[in-house]
């Protein structure tokens, strides 16, 4: 008799666990969305020029904001506009975020040339040195969040896996990088012309 108990509770647990873990049925709806919107984001993102990488990344992050753009009860009136708009800007978003990247490591090539051409120069290296030292102090100075941000995106991982990390929203993750980067390179133009 004690057996029969423990077993109805056993799988009265286990159904409730099954419950718990059963998609409400906006994430449903997402979801097949996603599947449906998918491959032609992905080829509309990358006629931004793109990777593909940038490109997937792009996608989650359309889907994640209809998620919460649906959970808060907005308009559901043309949802494949709405993911195509959004999809846009974030990919033009996305292609002035890289092109920016570029041009700071084609600066830091052409920076990282002159100082080996001027190795010779013990000024040059002396002030190289100085200008390391001064940005890796203002990167110390950042708040912890902001350092924790930055050398986790430094390690490769991508927004979402930063605040997940964290425990920290994704706009926290995008307008902390955004705040160090912008203070970094403020600070990193001052010095290569020794202000």
């Amino acid at each position: 008799m004690g057996d029969g108990l423990a077993n109805e509770l056993l799988y009265s647990e286990i159904e409730a666990r099954q419950v718990a873990v059963q998609p409400s049925a906006l994430e449903c709806e997402v979801i097949r969305l996603f599947d449906q919107y998918r491959e032609p984001l992905l080829r509309y993102t990358l006629s931004f020029g793109l990777r593909v990488q940038d490109g997937e990344e792009v996608i989650q992050e359309v889907f994640l904001a209809l998620f919460r753009h649906l959970r808060k009860g907005r308009s559901r009136r043309n949802l494949p506009g709405w993911v195509f708009t959004v999809a846009h800007n974030l990919a033009l978003r996305q292609r002035q975020t890289n092109q920016r990247f570029e041009e700071r490591l084609r600066l830091d090539d052409e920076s990282a040339r002159s100082v080996s051409d001027d190795a010779s120069d013990p000024e040059a290296r002396v002030l190289f040195k100085e200008r390391e030292k001064r940005l890796l102090d203002a990167v110390q100075s950042l708040p912890q969040q902001d350092r924790a941000c930055l050398r986790l995106r430094a390690e490769g991982l991508r927004y979402r896996e930063i605040a997940r990390v964290l425990g920290i929203s994704l706009g926290s993750v995008a307008s902390s990088l955004a705040r160090s980067l912008a203070r970094l390179m403020c600070l990193d133009q001052r010095l290569q012309h020794g202000k």
